[in-house]
């Protein structure tokens, strides 16, 4: 992978404030939601916030195969990451990711049971840069010279 790719795909990460999160239901089936984009970390974690009572949750508990998606819809560029979720529920990670207007969700604060963390682990990255060019690639690639 080029650096310019790297960039590309780094730059939908970063300025996408919405990303598509794909888990398995219970009969196998893809289900997709639009979650707020929380943080990356060297593009192989992806942090996100959900109630503890979602259906997401449930889901992500019983299968932890899932995908997370950025897009730049004007752009036709998107980023399509595939791996793991584990459910996080310790307060140091719950308050490194507590935003202000949270409390709005989740009023009890940091320490609201129905709060908790989803930890995606990317293993692979489909990249298209909008002009045809399409390519997967294993997420050690993209990460590669941190």
């Amino acid at each position: 992978m080029n650096d310019k790719i790297k960039c590309e795909i780094r730059k939908l990460c970063e300025n996408s404030t919405i990303n598509y999160l794909a888990s398995i239901n219970e009969d196998g089936f893809p289900q997709m939601k639009a979650m707020l984009t929380m943080k990356q970390s060297n593009m192989t974690a992806h942090y996100f916030s959900t109630n503890t009572s979602s259906l997401r949750k449930a889901q992500l508990s019983k299968n932890p195969k899932a995908s997370v998606y950025y897009c730049d819809p004007g752009g036709f560029k998107g980023a399509l990451f595939t791996g793991t979720i584990e459910v996080r529920t310790d307060r140091e990670i719950k308050a490194r990711l507590w935003r202000e207007g949270d409390e709005m969700y989740y009023p009890k604060g940091i320490d609201d049971e129905d709060y908790c963390v989803f930890k995606f682990t990317a293993e692979t990255v489909n990249f298209y840069d909008g002009d045809g060019n399409n390519a997967t690639y294993k997420i050690e690639e993209l990460t590669q010279n941190e």
